[in-house]
Protein backbone atom coordinates (compact mmCIF):
# COMPACT_ATOMS: atom_id res chain seq x y z
CA UNK A 1 0.00 0.00 0.00
CA UNK A 2 1.52 3.39 -0.86
CA UNK A 3 2.21 5.41 1.65
CA UNK A 4 0.30 8.49 2.26
CA UNK A 5 1.98 12.12 1.83
CA UNK A 6 -0.92 14.51 3.11
CA UNK A 7 0.07 16.80 0.23
CA UNK A 8 -0.12 17.97 -2.88
CA UNK A 9 2.66 19.03 -5.11
CA UNK A 10 1.78 22.32 -7.35
CA UNK A 11 5.06 23.07 -8.88
CA UNK A 12 8.48 23.69 -8.90
CA UNK A 13 11.07 27.13 -8.87
CA UNK A 14 14.48 26.02 -9.20
CA UNK A 15 15.85 28.52 -11.65
CA UNK A 16 18.94 30.69 -12.17
CA UNK A 17 18.21 32.99 -10.82
CA UNK A 18 17.88 31.41 -7.14
CA UNK A 19 21.46 32.06 -7.08
CA UNK A 20 20.82 36.20 -6.46
CA UNK A 21 19.29 35.05 -3.05
CA UNK A 22 21.91 32.32 -2.38
CA UNK A 23 20.38 29.44 -3.29
CA UNK A 24 23.00 26.12 -4.25
CA UNK A 25 23.98 25.55 -0.73
CA UNK A 26 22.24 22.40 1.51
CA UNK A 27 19.37 24.44 3.89
CA UNK A 28 20.31 28.27 2.14
CA UNK A 29 16.22 28.90 3.09
CA UNK A 30 16.09 28.08 6.56
CA UNK A 31 19.50 28.81 7.72
CA UNK A 32 19.91 32.81 6.38
CA UNK A 33 18.58 35.05 8.67
CA UNK A 34 18.48 37.88 6.15
CA UNK A 35 16.69 35.64 3.67
CA UNK A 36 12.91 36.68 3.05
CA UNK A 37 9.62 34.44 1.58
CA UNK A 38 6.38 35.55 0.85
CA UNK A 39 3.60 33.42 -1.10
CA UNK A 40 0.50 34.02 -3.13
CA UNK A 41 -1.48 32.92 -6.06
CA UNK A 42 1.04 30.99 -8.02
CA UNK A 43 3.73 33.80 -7.23
CA UNK A 44 6.33 33.93 -4.77
CA UNK A 45 8.61 36.57 -3.30
CA UNK A 46 12.43 35.85 -2.15
CA UNK A 47 14.40 38.64 -0.96
CA UNK A 48 18.28 39.22 0.54
CA UNK A 49 19.44 42.43 1.95
CA UNK A 50 19.06 44.31 -1.01
CA UNK A 51 17.75 42.65 -3.98
CA UNK A 52 13.37 41.28 -4.25
CA UNK A 53 13.15 37.89 -6.70
CA UNK A 54 9.44 37.36 -8.03
CA UNK A 55 8.72 33.67 -9.30
CA UNK A 56 6.06 31.36 -10.37
CA UNK A 57 5.78 27.99 -10.74
CA UNK A 58 2.39 28.38 -12.79
CA UNK A 59 3.04 28.70 -16.47
CA UNK A 60 -0.07 30.30 -17.30
CA UNK A 61 1.66 33.59 -15.03
CA UNK A 62 3.24 36.54 -16.44
CA UNK A 63 6.93 35.76 -17.86
CA UNK A 64 8.51 35.25 -14.81
CA UNK A 65 10.89 35.69 -12.78
CA UNK A 66 11.34 39.51 -12.36
CA UNK A 67 14.24 41.03 -10.08
CA UNK A 68 14.08 44.57 -8.30
CA UNK A 69 16.71 46.14 -6.66
CA UNK A 70 15.29 49.07 -4.45
CA UNK A 71 17.36 52.14 -3.97
CA UNK A 72 18.96 52.06 -0.39
CA UNK A 73 20.91 54.40 1.86
CA UNK A 74 24.42 53.32 1.35
CA UNK A 75 24.65 55.62 4.46
CA UNK A 76 22.80 53.72 6.81
CA UNK A 77 23.56 51.07 5.61
CA UNK A 78 19.88 50.45 4.35
CA UNK A 79 18.52 47.11 4.01
CA UNK A 80 15.63 45.12 2.99
CA UNK A 81 13.91 43.66 6.69
CA UNK A 82 10.33 42.74 5.62
CA UNK A 83 8.28 41.18 2.85
CA UNK A 84 4.53 40.63 1.78
CA UNK A 85 2.15 41.11 -1.03
CA UNK A 86 -0.81 42.76 -0.90
CA UNK A 87 -3.57 41.32 -2.80
CA UNK A 88 -6.71 42.95 -3.65
CA UNK A 89 -9.74 41.70 -5.92
CA UNK A 90 -7.99 43.25 -8.90
CA UNK A 91 -4.75 44.18 -7.97
CA UNK A 92 -1.60 42.66 -6.50
CA UNK A 93 1.25 44.64 -5.24
CA UNK A 94 4.49 43.92 -3.36
CA UNK A 95 5.62 45.88 -0.19
CA UNK A 96 8.78 45.69 1.82
CA UNK A 97 9.74 47.36 4.43
CA UNK A 98 12.95 48.50 5.30
CA UNK A 99 15.90 48.67 8.41
CA UNK A 100 15.42 52.98 8.27
CA UNK A 101 11.39 52.37 8.65
CA UNK A 102 10.88 53.09 5.21
CA UNK A 103 7.69 51.47 3.52
CA UNK A 104 7.78 50.53 -0.35
CA UNK A 105 5.28 49.26 -2.94
CA UNK A 106 5.74 48.04 -5.65
CA UNK A 107 4.02 46.61 -8.93
CA UNK A 108 4.17 43.02 -10.68
CA UNK A 109 6.23 44.85 -13.41
CA UNK A 110 8.97 46.53 -10.67
CA UNK A 111 7.62 49.92 -10.91
CA UNK A 112 7.98 51.55 -7.70
CA UNK A 113 4.09 53.08 -6.73
CA UNK A 114 5.09 54.25 -3.52
CA UNK A 115 7.53 55.47 -0.93
CA UNK A 116 6.68 56.58 2.70
CA UNK A 117 8.56 57.47 5.75
CA UNK A 118 6.97 55.47 8.86
CA UNK A 119 9.22 55.76 11.45
CA UNK A 120 13.15 55.68 11.93
CA UNK A 121 13.63 52.33 13.08
CA UNK A 122 13.68 48.22 11.40
CA UNK A 123 10.62 47.06 9.77
CA UNK A 124 10.50 43.38 11.69
CA UNK A 125 7.16 42.17 9.91
CA UNK A 126 4.18 43.53 7.79
CA UNK A 127 0.94 42.34 8.77
CA UNK A 128 -2.63 42.06 6.36
CA UNK A 129 -5.66 41.26 8.17
CA UNK A 130 -9.49 41.48 7.68
CA UNK A 131 -12.67 40.30 9.14
CA UNK A 132 -15.92 40.50 7.72
CA UNK A 133 -19.51 41.46 9.61
CA UNK A 134 -20.89 37.77 10.58
CA UNK A 135 -22.57 36.37 13.52
CA UNK A 136 -19.51 36.38 15.36
CA UNK A 137 -17.95 39.78 13.83
CA UNK A 138 -20.53 42.42 14.29
CA UNK A 139 -17.89 44.80 12.66
CA UNK A 140 -15.73 44.49 9.75
CA UNK A 141 -11.90 45.80 9.72
CA UNK A 142 -9.26 45.78 6.76
CA UNK A 143 -5.68 46.78 7.66
CA UNK A 144 -2.31 46.40 6.61
CA UNK A 145 0.35 46.82 9.74
CA UNK A 146 3.95 47.57 10.31
CA UNK A 147 5.76 46.10 13.26
CA UNK A 148 9.08 47.87 14.60
CA UNK A 149 10.92 47.46 17.97
CA UNK A 150 8.55 48.77 20.41
CA UNK A 151 6.45 50.36 17.84
CA UNK A 152 2.70 49.54 15.50
CA UNK A 153 1.81 51.61 12.49
CA UNK A 154 -1.81 50.76 11.36
CA UNK A 155 -3.15 51.37 7.83
CA UNK A 156 -6.91 51.24 6.57
CA UNK A 157 -7.22 49.24 4.19
CA UNK A 158 -9.39 51.26 2.12
CA UNK A 159 -6.40 54.01 2.08
CA UNK A 160 -4.21 52.10 0.91
CA UNK A 161 -6.78 50.78 -1.81
CA UNK A 162 -7.77 53.94 -2.93
CA UNK A 163 -4.44 54.93 -3.35
CA UNK A 164 -3.50 51.86 -5.54
CA UNK A 165 -6.51 52.35 -7.62
CA UNK A 166 -5.55 56.05 -8.24
CA UNK A 167 -1.56 54.67 -9.06
CA UNK A 168 -2.98 52.33 -11.83
CA UNK A 169 -5.69 54.57 -13.37
CA UNK A 170 -2.59 57.28 -14.12
CA UNK A 171 -0.41 54.46 -15.07
CA UNK A 172 -3.57 53.11 -17.83
CA UNK A 173 -3.46 56.80 -18.86
CA UNK A 174 -0.03 57.55 -19.44
CA UNK A 175 0.24 54.12 -21.28
CA UNK A 176 -2.25 54.87 -23.76
CA UNK A 177 -1.03 58.48 -23.90
CA UNK A 178 1.23 59.38 -27.02
CA UNK A 179 2.73 62.41 -25.37
CA UNK A 180 6.62 61.46 -24.45
CA UNK A 181 6.26 64.25 -21.76
CA UNK A 182 3.73 61.94 -19.52
CA UNK A 183 6.16 59.28 -19.42
CA UNK A 184 8.42 61.27 -17.28
CA UNK A 185 6.08 61.11 -14.26
CA UNK A 186 7.36 57.51 -12.59
CA UNK A 187 7.26 58.31 -9.32
CA UNK A 188 3.57 59.41 -8.60
CA UNK A 189 2.75 59.37 -4.79
CA UNK A 190 6.16 58.88 -4.00
CA UNK A 191 6.87 62.05 -2.04
CA UNK A 192 3.87 64.25 -2.25
CA UNK A 193 1.08 61.52 -1.38
CA UNK A 194 1.16 60.18 2.06
CA UNK A 195 -0.93 57.41 2.93
CA UNK A 196 -2.58 58.52 6.35
CA UNK A 197 -2.08 55.79 9.45
CA UNK A 198 -1.65 55.67 13.16
CA UNK A 199 1.20 55.11 15.32
CA UNK A 200 1.44 53.65 18.70
CA UNK A 201 4.28 52.76 21.43
CA UNK A 202 3.86 49.50 22.34
CA UNK A 203 7.52 49.55 24.19
CA UNK A 204 6.50 50.36 28.24
CA UNK A 205 7.40 46.80 28.79
CA UNK A 206 10.47 46.38 26.75
CA UNK A 207 11.49 46.41 22.82
CA UNK A 208 9.28 43.73 21.19
CA UNK A 209 10.35 40.75 18.99
CA UNK A 210 6.56 40.73 17.17
CA UNK A 211 3.18 42.15 17.49
CA UNK A 212 -0.27 42.24 16.22
CA UNK A 213 -3.34 44.05 16.56
CA UNK A 214 -5.85 41.59 17.13
CA UNK A 215 -9.16 43.20 16.52
CA UNK A 216 -11.50 45.89 18.02
CA UNK A 217 -12.24 45.79 21.85
CA UNK A 218 -14.47 47.99 24.23
CA UNK A 219 -13.90 51.63 25.41
CA UNK A 220 -12.34 51.87 28.67
CA UNK A 221 -15.04 51.72 31.52
CA UNK A 222 -15.01 56.13 31.70
CA UNK A 223 -15.44 56.28 28.02
CA UNK A 224 -18.53 53.84 27.20
CA UNK A 225 -20.08 56.86 25.12
CA UNK A 226 -16.34 57.49 23.11
CA UNK A 227 -17.12 57.25 19.17
CA UNK A 228 -13.87 56.25 18.53
CA UNK A 229 -12.62 53.14 18.24
CA UNK A 230 -10.01 51.37 20.29
CA UNK A 231 -7.98 48.37 18.84
CA UNK A 232 -5.98 45.13 21.11
CA UNK A 233 -2.83 44.50 20.45
CA UNK A 234 0.06 41.56 21.62
CA UNK A 235 3.55 42.14 21.52
CA UNK A 236 6.24 39.25 22.58
CA UNK A 237 9.86 39.92 23.25
CA UNK A 238 13.11 39.97 25.55
CA UNK A 239 11.52 41.91 28.65
CA UNK A 240 8.04 40.64 29.02
CA UNK A 241 7.00 37.17 26.92
CA UNK A 242 3.61 38.62 26.34
CA UNK A 243 2.36 41.86 26.91
CA UNK A 244 -1.09 43.27 25.88
CA UNK A 245 -2.21 46.92 24.90
CA UNK A 246 -5.57 49.18 24.23
CA UNK A 247 -4.72 51.12 21.41
CA UNK A 248 -6.77 54.80 21.19
CA UNK A 249 -7.33 56.41 17.48
CA UNK A 250 -6.80 59.70 19.60
CA UNK A 251 -3.43 60.99 20.13
CA UNK A 252 -4.34 63.05 23.22
CA UNK A 253 -5.05 61.76 27.12
CA UNK A 254 -8.18 59.72 28.54
CA UNK A 255 -11.35 61.56 29.45
CA UNK A 256 -10.60 61.82 32.95
CA UNK A 257 -7.01 63.67 31.67
CA UNK A 258 -8.60 65.72 28.79
CA UNK A 259 -11.29 67.44 32.15
CA UNK A 260 -8.00 67.94 34.40
CA UNK A 261 -6.11 69.55 31.11
CA UNK A 262 -9.31 71.45 30.45
CA UNK A 263 -10.12 72.58 34.48
CA UNK A 264 -7.03 73.01 35.37
CA UNK A 265 -5.77 75.78 32.83
CA UNK A 266 -8.90 77.38 33.75
CA UNK A 267 -8.33 77.56 37.14
CA UNK A 268 -4.89 78.60 37.03
CA UNK A 269 -5.82 81.73 34.46
CA UNK A 270 -8.56 82.56 36.91
CA UNK A 271 -6.19 82.87 39.87
CA UNK A 272 -3.67 84.86 37.96
CA UNK A 273 -6.09 87.20 36.67
CA UNK A 274 -7.58 87.73 39.98
CA UNK A 275 -3.96 88.07 41.66
CA UNK A 276 -3.15 90.93 38.55
CA UNK A 277 -6.39 92.96 39.13
CA UNK A 278 -5.42 93.24 43.09
CA UNK A 279 -1.54 94.25 42.53
CA UNK A 280 -2.70 96.01 39.28
CA UNK A 281 0.15 93.86 37.53
CA UNK A 282 1.07 95.34 34.10
CA UNK A 283 3.87 92.58 33.71
CA UNK A 284 2.52 90.70 30.67
CA UNK A 285 4.22 87.37 29.30
CA UNK A 286 4.72 87.73 25.73
CA UNK A 287 3.53 84.72 23.64
CA UNK A 288 6.04 83.39 21.47
CA UNK A 289 5.31 82.59 18.21
CA UNK A 290 5.55 79.08 17.26
CA UNK A 291 8.88 78.00 14.73
CA UNK A 292 8.63 76.05 11.91
CA UNK A 293 10.45 72.72 12.85
CA UNK A 294 11.70 70.03 10.89
CA UNK A 295 10.05 67.37 9.49
CA UNK A 296 9.50 65.09 12.43
CA UNK A 297 8.06 61.33 13.02
CA UNK A 298 4.61 61.28 13.60
CA UNK A 299 3.31 61.59 17.14
CA UNK A 300 1.86 58.67 18.76
CA UNK A 301 -1.40 57.98 19.63
CA UNK A 302 -2.56 56.67 23.00
CA UNK A 303 -1.80 53.05 23.90
CA UNK A 304 -2.56 51.82 27.59
CA UNK A 305 -0.76 48.79 28.77
CA UNK A 306 -3.35 46.39 29.94
CA UNK A 307 -1.18 43.10 31.11
CA UNK A 308 2.28 41.22 30.78
CA UNK A 309 3.86 38.21 31.01
CA UNK A 310 7.65 38.25 32.45
CA UNK A 311 9.45 34.92 33.19
CA UNK A 312 13.00 35.29 32.55
CA UNK A 313 15.07 33.80 31.33
CA UNK A 314 12.08 32.93 28.73
CA UNK A 315 11.54 35.34 25.29
CA UNK A 316 9.09 35.17 23.27
CA UNK A 317 10.06 35.01 19.81
CA UNK A 318 7.09 34.91 17.22
CA UNK A 319 3.71 35.76 17.04
CA UNK A 320 0.66 33.68 14.98
CA UNK A 321 -2.57 35.11 14.69
CA UNK A 322 -5.57 33.30 13.59
CA UNK A 323 -8.36 34.72 10.76
CA UNK A 324 -10.50 35.83 13.56
CA UNK A 325 -7.79 37.47 16.00
CA UNK A 326 -9.34 35.33 18.73
CA UNK A 327 -6.18 32.91 19.42
CA UNK A 328 -2.63 33.62 19.02
CA UNK A 329 0.17 31.18 18.41
CA UNK A 330 3.48 32.09 20.29
CA UNK A 331 6.80 30.36 20.19
CA UNK A 332 9.61 31.20 23.05
CA UNK A 333 13.38 30.73 23.41
CA UNK A 334 12.68 27.46 25.40
CA UNK A 335 10.85 25.67 22.90
CA UNK A 336 7.40 26.00 23.69
CA UNK A 337 4.09 27.36 22.16
CA UNK A 338 1.33 29.22 23.88
CA UNK A 339 -1.89 29.50 22.82
CA UNK A 340 -3.01 32.96 24.16
CA UNK A 341 -7.07 33.66 23.89
CA UNK A 342 -6.74 37.22 22.93
CA UNK A 343 -9.77 38.39 23.68
CA UNK A 344 -9.82 37.06 28.00
CA UNK A 345 -5.93 37.40 27.57
CA UNK A 346 -5.05 33.74 29.18
CA UNK A 347 -3.09 30.93 27.85
CA UNK A 348 -5.67 28.43 26.99
CA UNK A 349 -3.20 25.57 25.98
CA UNK A 350 0.40 25.10 26.27
CA UNK A 351 3.18 22.79 24.08
CA UNK A 352 6.57 21.93 24.95
CA UNK A 353 9.65 20.22 22.90
CA UNK A 354 9.33 22.50 20.11
CA UNK A 355 12.65 24.42 19.47
CA UNK A 356 12.73 26.63 16.55
CA UNK A 357 9.68 25.84 15.77
CA UNK A 358 6.84 27.75 13.51
CA UNK A 359 3.11 27.78 13.47
CA UNK A 360 0.33 28.85 10.96
CA UNK A 361 -2.98 28.37 11.23
CA UNK A 362 -5.13 26.52 8.57
CA UNK A 363 -8.68 25.55 8.31
CA UNK A 364 -9.71 21.59 7.31
CA UNK A 365 -12.46 19.04 6.88
CA UNK A 366 -12.27 17.18 10.12
CA UNK A 367 -15.67 15.37 9.72
CA UNK A 368 -15.59 12.52 7.12
CA UNK A 369 -18.99 13.05 5.85
CA UNK A 370 -18.98 16.80 4.76
CA UNK A 371 -15.83 16.24 3.54
CA UNK A 372 -16.71 13.10 1.35
CA UNK A 373 -20.28 14.90 -0.06
CA UNK A 374 -18.56 17.99 -0.75
CA UNK A 375 -16.58 16.59 -3.70
CA UNK A 376 -18.91 15.48 -5.44
CA UNK A 377 -22.00 17.59 -4.87
CA UNK A 378 -21.24 21.41 -4.15
CA UNK A 379 -18.20 23.46 -2.04
CA UNK A 380 -18.11 22.96 1.47
CA UNK A 381 -18.42 26.64 3.42
CA UNK A 382 -16.91 28.20 5.94
CA UNK A 383 -18.90 26.40 8.87
CA UNK A 384 -17.73 22.80 7.42
CA UNK A 385 -14.01 23.92 8.10
CA UNK A 386 -12.55 23.85 11.79
CA UNK A 387 -9.57 25.93 12.84
CA UNK A 388 -6.25 24.28 13.21
CA UNK A 389 -2.46 24.74 13.85
CA UNK A 390 0.19 23.47 12.06
CA UNK A 391 3.15 23.25 14.02
CA UNK A 392 6.52 22.99 11.64
CA UNK A 393 9.47 21.18 13.71
CA UNK A 394 12.33 21.26 12.02
CA UNK A 395 14.31 19.08 14.77
CA UNK A 396 11.56 16.42 14.32
CA UNK A 397 11.59 17.22 10.71
CA UNK A 398 7.83 16.93 11.13
CA UNK A 399 5.00 19.18 10.53
CA UNK A 400 1.87 18.39 13.19
CA UNK A 401 -1.64 19.62 13.19
CA UNK A 402 -3.66 19.84 16.00
CA UNK A 403 -7.52 20.90 15.99
CA UNK A 404 -8.38 23.89 18.04
CA UNK A 405 -8.94 25.05 21.02
CA UNK A 406 -8.40 21.87 22.96
CA UNK A 407 -8.48 18.90 20.22
CA UNK A 408 -6.54 16.30 19.25
CA UNK A 409 -3.13 16.04 17.05
CA UNK A 410 -5.42 15.25 13.43
CA UNK A 411 -1.86 14.57 11.52
CA UNK A 412 1.75 14.31 11.47
CA UNK A 413 3.42 14.82 7.80
CA UNK A 414 7.09 14.47 7.38
CA UNK A 415 9.26 17.12 5.59
CA UNK A 416 12.61 17.17 4.19
CA UNK A 417 15.27 19.44 6.06
CA UNK A 418 15.33 22.79 4.41
CA UNK A 419 11.43 23.37 3.87
CA UNK A 420 9.82 25.99 5.42
CA UNK A 421 5.80 27.04 5.88
CA UNK A 422 4.43 29.80 4.25
CA UNK A 423 0.78 31.15 4.14
CA UNK A 424 -0.99 34.06 1.25
CA UNK A 425 -2.24 36.72 3.33
CA UNK A 426 -5.44 38.17 3.34
CA UNK A 427 -7.24 39.53 0.16
CA UNK A 428 -8.80 42.93 0.54
CA UNK A 429 -12.34 43.38 -0.64
CA UNK A 430 -12.93 39.50 -0.83
CA UNK A 431 -16.73 38.92 -1.57
CA UNK A 432 -18.74 36.91 0.91
CA UNK A 433 -20.96 35.53 -1.89
CA UNK A 434 -17.89 34.09 -3.63
CA UNK A 435 -17.33 30.72 -3.36
CA UNK A 436 -15.35 30.29 0.65
CA UNK A 437 -12.10 30.09 0.26
CA UNK A 438 -10.35 28.14 3.22
CA UNK A 439 -7.30 29.17 5.07
CA UNK A 440 -4.29 27.06 3.12
CA UNK A 441 -1.20 26.08 4.36
CA UNK A 442 1.94 26.03 1.71
CA UNK A 443 5.50 24.33 2.42
CA UNK A 444 8.61 24.85 -0.02
CA UNK A 445 11.51 22.77 0.11
CA UNK A 446 14.82 24.49 -0.18
CA UNK A 447 16.93 22.22 -1.39
CA UNK A 448 14.54 21.02 -4.05
CA UNK A 449 12.44 24.52 -5.06
CA UNK A 450 9.22 22.21 -5.19
CA UNK A 451 6.19 23.78 -3.54
CA UNK A 452 3.57 21.69 -2.07
CA UNK A 453 0.17 22.30 -0.50
CA UNK A 454 -1.05 20.28 2.50
CA UNK A 455 -4.68 18.28 2.27
CA UNK A 456 -7.40 20.16 3.74
CA UNK A 457 -9.46 16.89 4.28
CA UNK A 458 -8.27 13.88 6.91
CA UNK A 459 -8.67 10.92 4.40
CA UNK A 460 -6.69 12.24 1.34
Amino acid sequence: MARRSYKTELGCIACEELGEVGAGKPSWLVENPNLLCAIDAHSLLLANRSTILLLSWSSDSAPYPLKIRPELSPVEPESISALEWLAFRDHRVIVAGTSSGYLLLYSLRGELIHRQMIYPGRVLKLRVRGTKKDLIQDTSSEEFCLIMPGVIARFDGSDIQNMLQKWFEEAHSRFWDQNPKSQDSEDFGNTDVKIPYQLWNIGKYGTCADAAITGIMPPPLMEQQSSQRYYCAVAVGEDAVISAYRLSENKGRSLVGAILSKVVPATFSTISSFSKLIWRSEQSSPKKSPKKSDQKPQPFARASPLTCLKDHPRKGEKLTLSPSGTLAAITDSLGRILLLDTQALVVVRLWKGYRDASCLFMEMLVNKDIASSSSSYSEPLKSDYCLCLAIHAPRKGIIEIWQMRTGPRLRTIPCAKGSKMLQPSYRFGASMSSPYVPLEVFLLNGDSGQISVLNRTLDS
